[in-house]
């Protein structure tokens, strides 16, 4: 049985809340938190949905009250019915179109359309299915990256949910070298699924897709089949201000990432982390709340390129 903790406040207050968490280095992972409007007609109207696989305790309304400066907002306690909320909330999803790109749940018609990829993503266990605000801004993004004739040989899809961000790179660039990874197993499962509905190889060749599970950068395939040309992360905002290093020492010099997940509001703190990182804006995009970040790592006369038949034998085969 599930239930769930709410927490209702200007957006403010929620944004500072949902940066408490991530700043939360002892925090458990049972409890996973999301915040939103409440209604469309009040924008600064937020809540904060915690939900939880277990009754919550005096301990878990703590720490979620902790995360609140001053005196925390009253929380109000629902017990729900045994669904897969997740899958439940995204049944029925209606199609996007971003850039080139048509993603839909199976439940929908493919558009078919010339010069259009359509990507049937059904709900699942994993982020990413396009409808929301980062996954729709990194796919136009990553069009628009296209358009203005960027080369892509090897890249990587960090915290790759359903491996869609993946997809479409590969679509783009189908000769490229291309890994995909997560830091939940459960999305083996789904990108090896999803990949197969949509025609995309699986392999470690150029133009096949592998999937890893690793943390961050922190993979030896990972290190192994770099440096990259192009770094996709569409996670959140503390993780992605953590890995800036990470990913700009995995960068060719005047190699690109893509970066989504954070609020606008978080824009500032990220950018600062990657400019100290050596990596500089090209391009951003607002969709809704969110910000999608085009950045390239400072170039240099020594670039090199990671190829298949650059890697060690034992990476090939992984």
């Amino acid at each position: 049985m599930s239930w769930k903790l709410i927490a209702l406040a200007p957006r403010a207050v929620i944004e500072a809340a949902l940066l408490a968490h991530e700043d939360a280095l002892d925090w458990d992972p049972e409890i996973v938190l999301s915040g939103s409007e409440i209604a469309e007609d009040k924008p600064e109207d937020w809540q904060l949905e915690a939900w939880l696989g277990r009754k919550p305790s005096k301990a878990d309304k703590a720490a979620i009250a902790a995360l609140f400066p001053g005196k925390a907002p009253k929380l109000i306690e629902e017990k729900l019915p045994d669904i897969d909320w997740l899958t439940h909330s995204q049944q029925g999803l209606e199609p996007i179109r971003a850039g080139r790109f048509h993603v839909h749940t199976p439940e929908h018609p493919p558009l078919n359309q010339p010069g259009v990829r359509d990507f049937a993503i059904p709900a699942s266990q994993a982020f990413g299915t396009g409808q929301h605000a980062t996954t729709a801004g990194c796919l136009e993004m990553l069009d628009e990256m296209k358009r203005r004739g960027l080369v892509v040989r090897n890249c990587a899809d960090i915290g790759t949910g359903t491996g869609l961000l993946a997809f479409a790179a590969l679509h783009l660039w189908p000769r490229a070298l291309a890994t995909a990874s997560d830091i939940d197993a459960v999305c083996v499962d789904v990108v090896q699924d999803n990949a197969r509905n949509n025609g995309i190889a699986m392999g470690a060749r150029p133009g096949e897709l592998t999937m890893l599970v690793a943390d961050g950068m922190e993979h030896p395939l990972l290190q192994a089949r770099g440096p990259y040309d192009l770094i996709i992360a569409n996670i959140l905002a503390g993780p992605l201000i953590g890995l800036a290093p990470h990913f700009a020492r995995a960068l060719v010099p005047g190699g690109n990432l893509l970066l989504a997940g954070l609020l606008e509001t978080q824009e500032a703190q990220v950018r600062r982390a990657a400019r100290a990182a050596g990596l500089r804006i090209a391009e951003r995009k607002v969709n809704g709340d969110w910000s999608i970040l085009w950045l390239r790592k400072r170039g240099s006369g020594s670039a090199r390129t990671s190829r298949a038949g650059m890697l060690p034998e034992w990476s090939r085969s992984w």
